[in-house]
């Protein structure tokens, strides 16, 4: 065995240490190794999660693009019915325009053409007033004389007088399961007021009913004369102008002088600026008669045409009023009528026909009545013919 100190061994300890070395090396750079391979794995799942990242994000990504898409097509579609329809209304709109001038046009023509009429309408009016005729039927009236009076003033002689007499109706409340009942002949209605009690057969079984005279209020009567002046007619709506009315009183006789507007001389005129009327009196009958054929009359004034509106003159008073209490010899009142299933007119007839036959006192009805679950009003008129 050789000595350490020999080359022999000094040879094999340098070997030694060699192979120690390189083994501390080789352990090193296998944990070195070590060190980038657990680096390197680190960077490929990176690397992978990177990648899978992407591909989500381009996925959303290309949704988005096409929800984009979409939504751009479907403004864009929009913005196209949009133009559409105002397109649509703007032509409607042109048409409806169009209509309304061409309908203007019309009425214009419409109006002129009414206004030509009507002016020709009213000069033939005048030119023919004084010919036109009322071509009717009037029914012919036997006549008397009466009496004779002598007239103070020739002016009443043009006047129209009227006379009428009126009867006020007097009133009668028909309360609920009443009947008014008038009779031909007077005798039956009092026989059947004196008995009082009567029993009619209706539908529901035997009622009775009782028989009253009828009590009235009070009326009256009284003549209404009336009468229409043949020289005066009475102007209203005359115009409010700043002239005197002295001057307004001889503008108005000048209009109504004119003989083509159907006037005459004028006797007299008598003006009433707060109420803007005005009387005129002509001169000779008959003028009065031609301007009343119209309402309206022309007015010239300073150049212009105006109207005004003509009314006769009318004088009313009444005469001979009297006050009196109304009686009904041949009406009676039936009350206690009770309420049927029936209707009222079938009920009023049944009580017609049980007082129409003589065996039950009865005789011919001239007016019946019957209110079943109201209250109504009657109305009572003298009874001309029984007049003495």
């Amino acid at each position: 065995m050789a000595s350490p100190e020999s080359p022999a061994g000094v040879a094999q300890n340098i070997e030694v240490n060699d192979l120690l070395g390189s083994q501390v090396e080789v352990d090193s750079h296998k944990e070195e190794w070590e060190k980038w391979k657990e680096q390197l794995e680190k960077a490929e799942r990176a690397k992978a999660e990177l990648l899978l990242s992407k591909l989500s994000f381009d996925a959303k990504k290309e949704t988005t693009q096409d929800m984009l898409i979409k939504l751009r097509e479907a403004e864009d579609e929009q913005h196209k019915e949009t133009f559409m329809i105002m397109k649509d209304h703007e032509k409607n709109l042109n048409v409806v325009e169009q209509q309304n001038i061409e309908l203007k046009r019309e009425i214009q023509k419409l109006k002129d053409n009414l206004a030509a009429i009507n002016s020709n309408l009213a000069e033939m009016n005048s030119e023919r007033s004084q010919v036109i005729q009322i071509k009717k039927e009037v029914p012919k009236k036997i006549m008397k004389f009466t009496k004779m009076k002598n007239t103070e003033n020739n002016d009443r002689v043009l006047n129209t007088h009227c006379l009428c007499c009126v009867a006020a109706k007097i009133p009668f409340k028909l309360k609920q399961g009443e009947a008014l009942l008038t009779f031909e002949d007077e005798d039956v209605a009092q026989k059947l007021i004196e008995k009082g009690t009567h029993t009619v057969n209706l539908d529901n079984g035997k009622t009775d009913v009782k028989a009253k005279p009828i009590t009235l209020e009070t009326g009256v009567k009284f003549e209404l004369h009336v009468t229409i002046s043949g020289k005066k007619i009475n102007v209203s709506e005359v115009p409010d102008l700043l002239i005197s009315d002295e001057w307004m009183r001889d503008k108005l006789e000048l209009n109504f002088y004119k003989s083509k507007g159907g006037g005459g001389e004028v006797e007299n005129v008598e003006y009433d600026r707060t109420s803007r009327t005005a009387i005129i009196t002509f001169l000779r009958p008959g003028v009065a008669d031609n301007i009343l054929r119209r309402t309206k009359h022309p007015f010239h004034l300073d150049g212009r045409q105006r109207s005004v509106s003509v009314s006769p003159i009318i004088e009313k008073h009444l005469e001979k009023f009297q006050a009196y209490f109304g009686i009904s010899t041949r009406t009676i009142l039936l009350t206690g009528i009770q309420e049927v299933e029936e209707d009222e007119e079938s009920t009023q007839d049944i009580i017609e026909i049980h007082f129409q036959k003589p065996s039950n006192g009865g005789g011919e009805i001239e007016n019946i009545k019957y209110v079943s679950n109201q209250t109504k009003q009657a109305y009572f008129e003298e009874d001309v013919e029984k007049v003495p």
